[in-house]
């Protein structure tokens, strides 16, 4: 997970910032507002071109965070969601909407509201989803089975994201991981979540990596 630089779009009611090593392009943002949203235009943002507080809703509904705003006209700022969600998306990452927190092994540390997490193991900005699912072929359904979230004491808000070497990324803090239909939900404070794109208990770590000698930095 390294250093990521933001482009900057100006305008006079709301800055918007945008990170191209986050984006996987779900055009949640052109299906939103396709006349502040132009890609391969120039500049391919346009924050004049719309309403700040619609702008400001439509970037909240990225689920990368790879948009993230700043009113400059007195408007709210993007709070976190009341609960830590985690969502597998068919055929793709981890959604994960909250008080989040994201640490690596190299002492990055990332803190947002929303992120794409690598669950496909080709990624190459690991912890990170780079949309690399689309090319190795992973599938799968986004179903969440029982089992896979424990109980914890943590009293913290926040839902720490933590890859382990070769292994799964820890979740810790209060969070529910949701299937992608929304039918299936599970509470608890701690889950192993697979990274690896191996377990046969996706989302949820079953041990796999070992058995297919996961690298976890290498894409």
């Amino acid at each position: 997970m390294s250093e990521d630089k933001l482009h900057v779009f100006e305008g006079r009611a709301i800055r918007v910032t945008w990170s191209k090593t986050r984006c996987i392009h779900s055009a949640e943002c052109v299906r939103g507002l396709p006349l502040v949203f132009q890609p391969g235009g120039r500049p391919w943002i346009k924050p004049d071109a719309g309403n700040a507080a619609r702008i400001a809703e439509i970037i909240e509904r990225c689920p990368t965070g790879a948009l993230h705003y700043q009113r400059l006209d007195g408007g709210a700022t993007e709070a976190p969601s009341e609960r830590n969600v985690v969502t597998p998306e068919p055929d793709g990452p981890l959604f994960a909407r909250g008080n989040l927190e994201i640490a690596d092994g190299e002492g990055h540390v990332l803190r947002d509201t929303r992120v794409a997490l690598c669950r496909c193991g080709a990624s190459s900005h690991k912890p990170l989803c780079d949309g690399s699912h689309v090319f190795a072929g992973f599938a799968d359904g986004g179903d969440v089975f029982e089992g896979g979230v424990t109980a914890s004491a943590s009293e913290t808000p926040l839902l720490r994201l933590t890859p382990t070497p070769g292994g799964p990324l820890v979740a810790e803090g209060p969070l529910t991981v949701r299937s992608a239909d929304g039918l299936v939900r599970l509470t608890g404070g701690q889950a192993k979540l697979c990274r690896c794109g191996a377990s046969r208990n996706k989302p949820f770590c079953d041990g796999s990596h070992l058995r297919i000698g996961f690298e976890a930095d290498s894409p």
